[in-house]
């Protein structure tokens, strides 16, 4: 069985793929653009991509195809209905980051609400020596303790958040998202988690009903001291309707770790603005989270190798 894993390079340092090569022949890029693509897939039986968009021509180039495994829980750079069509299996690995990315959130809620990153410029730069006090407790902060957290998708990561924010005290919003009139038991609408909430953390699939979900007409009815956290996908939030409502300070501020396009041009105008914190889509990374998807993937090829149960399918 021929395997190849078109981008490895997004894996990063501190972790190995090679296991892999035990399922078959195995052969590892650091990236493929477009130019490079036909050439590396027309003869091989997996296809392993993490970013590398696999569409309708690149499904035709392979012409021994079997198997897309996806080195992620998203997979909106594959044509799903496509390889379905052709009868090709497409499995992605869920669960694998979930600590990571929780763990992104909370440093991200922290970030805003201890102010740490000022208290620690202001000791280094003498204010803290030539203080008349003990203490320099010049920026406002305040328990998480009875904030209000609102949560849009609620899979494994969001539960998880609603553990960690329990734990904290905090009052959770779970916002009912699907598209339908229904009522769904201890959810809340869209409108209620951007009115009422101190945090509102992102964490759904991003898809024809997501994309651009939430624009100037959600972000206008958010609290002027409130924060919105995306770690999801980039394109769920208008750019430019956040970068809007963050430079008229209709609302305290952002954490986000994905973007519309990545890696963005480096003149992008979210850049220019304090209260927006940017992390290179790195939430779900931690080396153990990296270590989890290596081993999904590595399970995904020998299930599918043996003909077992495939847990993991898409579709």
């Amino acid at each position: 069985m021929k395997i190849v894993f078109l981008d490895v390079g997004t894996l990063g340092s501190g972790v190995s793929t090679e296991k892999i090569s035990e399922l078959g022949e195995y052969k590892t890029y650091n990236n493929t653009n477009s130019k490079e693509l036909r050439e590396r897939i027309e003869d091989v039986e997996v296809i392993i991509t993490n970013k590398v968009c696999i569409g309708k021509n690149e499904i035709d180039y392979s012409k021994s195809l079997k198997l897309i495994c996806v080195a992620a829980t998203g997979y909106n750079n594959i044509d799903i209905e496509y390889a379905r069509e052709k009868g090709i299996t497409v499995l992605n690995v869920k669960n694998y980051s979930t600590n990571s990315v929780v763990q992104t959130v909370f440093s991200y809620i922290l970030h805003f609400e201890n102010q740490i990153s000022n208290y620690d410029k202001d000791v280094k730069n003498g204010k803290w020596s030539k203080s008349e006090f003990f203490t320099l407790l010049k920026y406002n902060f305040d328990d998480l303790t009875e904030k209000t957290i609102g949560i849009i998708g609620y899979g494994d990561i969001g539960k998880k958040v609603k553990l960690i924010a329990d734990s904290f005290g905090m009052n959770v919003l779970l916002a009912k998202v699907d598209n339908s009139k229904n009522y769904i038991e201890n959810r809340v609408s869209l409108e209620e988690i951007f009115k009422k909430s101190d945090y509102i953390t992102i964490h759904i699939p991003l898809n024809e009903n997501t994309k651009n979900l939430i624009t100037k007409d959600y972000l206008s009815m958010m609290k002027k001291d409130a924060v919105i956290i995306n770690t999801a996908r980039g394109g769920i939030i208008n750019e430019s309707d956040l970068y809007d409502a963050l430079i008229s300070k209709k609302i305290k501020g952002a954490a986000i770790d994905v973007m519309l396009n990545e890696p963005p041009k480096s003149d992008n105008k979210l850049f220019s603005l304090k209260n927006v914190l940017i992390t290179p889509h790195i939430a779900w990374g931690s080396i153990q989270s990296r270590k989890n998807l290596i081993k999904g993937i590595y399970e995904n090829i020998s299930s599918f190798k043996k003909g077992d149960n495939l847990k993991n399918s898409v579709y």
